[in-house]
């Protein structure tokens, strides 16, 4: 459907305003790397050049695997082609290496950090509710049929005591209980005087019986010694509360008649209280049981509950990819109220080999099923009778050898991380202004900071801001970088240019090798996206893992829609738990390219979603959705069906958001329940399988 004029124009000028900002960036990596006549930054290395000398090869900043013998555009982007001279290339340092003047360091705004190894403390952030305790609630049943003719708690709510009465219950079977019991104990005092003693004691054996079977009933032990002294039948039968709580179901009116088991009142005891939360599968290892929990409600902001976690569900949810966590928790003055919304924080602790490390638990034995229940030595649990388990079984440690040290960390911002690969760049302390390129494998991220498990030491360097801009310099130079680990020219799949050899004049090549039909050897400009000429062969995992991303995403705009802040967190969660699961090592050469930019632009985008409210979570759907037609069109569909993209014309403040859904049917999720049906189809994404489906490479 095509897009009126006003909305393609806006949408128009984004590009513009993006490629824009590319393109100036860019620039700015090509400045630093470009040789001028004159300056004090003149050239990367921070050494004087001349024009008398000539460039070893053109490259261009936006596309540095493009080397040509001499000065033009671009033919990928059209951008001008800057010169590379031969100390440029490097030609002195490691095959890593970059040298950075005092000067050209602060151009670049490098910042660096030590390798440090200490524990640091990841914050596991979850979202749930207070729940009744399961182990306090209890049934009022009928253990006699009968008619109820008086229900003393008429509405739930009510707070009950132990002991108090609830139903006044008239039975005919226990009218005929009562009376069998007077006649036995009738019978008893007739053979006081019988020389037989099987009879006496067969007589008293009844009486017994019947007292037990009255007992079952519910008839306490003052109602039947009543029975046995005044010998006079009640037709009633009272029933009693058998626990302090409040009554929350009622199940039952006055005049009914009722069968054995049939339940009355269920009354709960909130003196205690569950706290169920959603822990996401990626933060499982940092979580363990007895830790404890921080939280807090809406109802009382600012103020901190505390409550250790008693249950980790062993069934992880396939839909919502989330695992019920579950604390105990104190609650004597009742104000923490079933169906709360709860936000709460785990922090943990961990050693270089990923167990948690928490001083208050180390040597410690603790409950299985109640962990507030710690001890110092082994025992039984004062609740269950259950033997104690100890701390360390559960995953605890107190630091004590080599292999429970403190991690080696490094901070978020060090590696630059593509895939499966992670690179940093380190200051060498022994050469000033150089610093070396270096793959590394990464453990997991601790709140700011990555655990290092291979390739740095204690106490070196590392680039914690400037090291894209040095990277970008790094590929100019021909050397291996974080997109191009071998070096040495063009990265894996890519033919668009020669390497120091003079390019051929031909059209740019994909990555499969065919000729980009339509286009000239000006290529992409910059108006348009960086995108793909022709279907390229896409790994059937690749399409699996993207199908899943799609199928995460519907959910948020739907529950957007519905105005359900809990429901579109989590639908943001599993988007993306489902974006940093797709393995980009299933792509090659411009696919992969392609993918990595719009990776990095939905990753941002993601940001928006954290701790977000509903206006947050709708602005981050529409950074969110503006990349996703362009992803659906370059990649596909898994499946046959196609997707629509609706547009609101009054979100993001009039300037209008766009959002896909799987029918027609106008679902505002900008604006919720309030405008459901505001906005309009703009554009239908057909799901045709793509033509090499299935071709694994």
């Amino acid at each position: 459907m095509k897009i009126n004029q006003p909305v393609f124009s806006k949408l128009k000028i984004k590009k513009y305003v993006s490629y824009l900002s590319v393109a100036l960036l860019a620039f700015a990596v090509g400045y630093i790397l470009k040789v001028e006549p004159s300056g004090p930054m003149n050239h990367l290395h921070g050494q004087t050049s001349t024009m008398d000398e000539k460039p070893q090869f053109w490259t261009c900043s936006m596309h540095p695997h493009i080397h040509q013998p001499e000065a033009g555009k671009c033919p990928l982007c059209g951008m001008d082609l800057i010169p590379v001279q031969a100390d440029d290339a490097g030609s002195s340092l490691g095959p890593r290496e970059l040298k950075l003047s005092p000067a050209a360091q602060k151009l670049a705004a490098v910042e660096v950090a030590p390798v440090e190894r200490k524990f640091v403390e990841n914050q596991i952030r979850m979202v749930g509710k207070v729940e009744y305790d399961e182990t306090r609630m209890a049934y009022i049943t009928s253990r006699v049929s009968g008619r109820l003719d008086r229900l003393y708690v008429d509405y739930t709510g009510v707070h009950v005591n132990k002991g108090d009465h609830l139903v006044y219950l008239y039975s005919p079977e226990l009218l005929a209980a009562q009376e069998e019991l007077i006649q036995s104990l009738a019978t008893v005092e007739n053979l006081e005087d019988s020389d037989i003693a099987l009879v006496k004691e067969r007589a008293l054996d009844s009486v017994e019986t019947i007292r037990e079977k009255l007992r079952l009933w519910g008839l306490n032990a003052e109602q039947i010694e009543s029975i046995v002294v005044n010998k006079k039948i009640d037709d009633h039968l009272t029933i009693y509360s058998p626990i302090s709580g409040i009554v929350i179901h009622k199940n039952a009116l006055e005049g009914m008649y009722v069968d054995t088991g049939s339940r009355i009142y269920t009354i709960v005891d909130l003196s205690r209280v569950w706290v169920k939360l959603d822990a996401y599968e990626s933060d499982l290892s940092w979580i363990r049981y007895g830790q404890d929990v921080e939280f807090e409600t809406e109802a009382y902001p600012g103020e901190v509950f505390h409550g250790p976690i008693s249950f980790i569900d062993p069934v992880l949810n396939e839909k919502t990819r989330t695992v019920k966590v579950r604390v105990n928790v104190p609650n004597p003055d009742g104000r923490l109220k079933p169906g709360m919304f709860i936000r709460a924080i785990v922090r943990s602790k961990t050693t270089s080999e990923g167990r948690v490390v928490d001083a208050s638990l180390a040597n410690k034995w603790i409950g299985p099923m109640h962990p507030e229940i710690i001890k110092d030595e082994p025992g039984n649990c004062e609740i269950c009778g259950m033997s104690l388990v100890s701390t360390e079984s559960l995953g605890y440690i107190l630091p004590k050898d080599k292999a429970e040290e403190a991690p080696l960390v490094i901070p978020s911002s060090a590696p630059l991380i593509t895939g499966q690969r992670a690179v940093v760049y380190v200051r060498l302390h022994d050469k000033e202004g150089h610093f070396e390129g270096r793959e590394i494998v990464l453990g997991p991220r601790t709140g700011n900071y990555y655990i290092v498990k291979e390739g740095l030491e204690e106490g070196e360097m590392v680039v914690v801001q400037g090291n894209f801009k040095i990277d970008s310099a790094i590929q100019i130079l021909a050397k291996p970088s974080m997109m191009n680990p071998q070096g040495g020219g063009p990265a894996p799949g890519h033919q668009h240019g020669g390497s120091s050899a003079p390019a051929p004049k031909t059209p740019p090549m994909d990555s499969s090798g065919g000729e980009h039909s339509g286009h000239s050897s000006a290529g992409t400009t910059l108006e348009e996206p960086m995108k793909m000429d022709m279907p390229p062969k896409i790994h059937s995992g690749f399409k699996k893992q993207l199908t899943r991303f799609y199928e995460s995403y519907l959910g948020l705009p739907e529950a957007l829609a519905n105005d359900d802040l809990e429901a579109a967190k989590m639908a943001a969660g599993e988007t993306m738990t489902a974006l940093e699961a797709i393995d980009m090592k299933l792509l090659e050469g411009h696919a992969h390219m392609v993918w990595m930019k719009q990776w990095a632009q939905f990753k941002q985008a993601g940001k928006l979603f954290e701790g977000a409210d509903l206006e947050g979570m709708r602005k981050g759907l529409a950074a969110f959705s503006a990349q996703l037609p362009e992803t659906v069109k370059q990649f596909g569909l898994e499946n046959g069906e196609g997707l629509y993209v609706l547009r609101c014309p009054m979100a993001e403040g009039g300037q209008g958001a766009i959002w896909l859904q799987r029918d027609k049917a106008t679902r505002n999720p900008f604006y919720g329940q309030m405008m459901l049906t505001c906005g309009s189809v703009v554009e239908t994404l057909a799901g045709q399988p793509n033509p090499h489906k299935g071709h694994d490479h």
